[in-house]
């Protein structure tokens, strides 16, 4: 339970400093933030049907998926940024910097999580970085937007699964009924 407590906090401040990042993202990348971005190859959806059969196990690997994803993605993000705007923006730098440490953390958070699951976390075979990127700028900007639009989603959902995850008995990773669902 304490795991999962501490867990519910850093996603929750992890998505604070998302919002914040997704703010300061839009201004200086000169996007509209009402824009429309389509599905983000690499971004894994935060939304899932079926949500409340999920057993904590499965929540917790799919969250452990999720941000190893957003951990190479973000890293990409950083690597263009520098490129694009060198030390000209420093402030956009650090945020990103900053949410990636979180998301690196939070990882670390979720694997141990898993092993107290008395199950191991899965190696991280092929969640190495997309394959390098040949899109323009304004598409760099647009996948940007969208990976940090759906980073904030995953907090909320990590949240939820965290939580759902403290309900249910400790070492317990069967599916939780109908009436414990959010």
């Amino acid at each position: 339970r304490d795991l999962c407590s501490r867990g519910i906090r850093l996603a929750g401040k992890m998505r604070s400093d998302v919002i914040d990042l997704l703010d300061t993202y839009v201004e200086q990348q000169g996007l509209d933030a009402s824009a429309s971005v389509a599905a983000v190859e690499g971004v894994p959806m935060a939304a899932v049907e079926r949500w409340d059969e999920l057993t904590g196990t499965q929540r917790l690997l799919e969250n452990l998926m999720a941000y190893r994803a957003f951990r190479a993605l973000l890293a990409q993000m950083l690597e263009e940024q520098q490129e694009q705007l060198g030390e000209a923006d420093a402030a956009l730098g650090q945020a990103l910097t900053a949410v990636l440490l979180q998301v690196s953390a939070f990882i670390y958070h979720l694997e141990e999580l898993l092993r107290l699951e008395s199950r191991g976390p899965p190696s991280e075979e092929g969640t190495g970085p997309p394959p390098a990127s040949h899109l323009g700028l304004f598409e760099r900007k647009l996948r940007g937007l969208g990976v940090l639009r759906e980073l904030a989603q995953w907090a909320v959902r990590s949240a939820r699964d965290l939580r759902q995850l403290s309900r249910t008995s400790p070492g317990s990773s069967s599916a939780p009924s109908p009436a414990d669902s959010p």
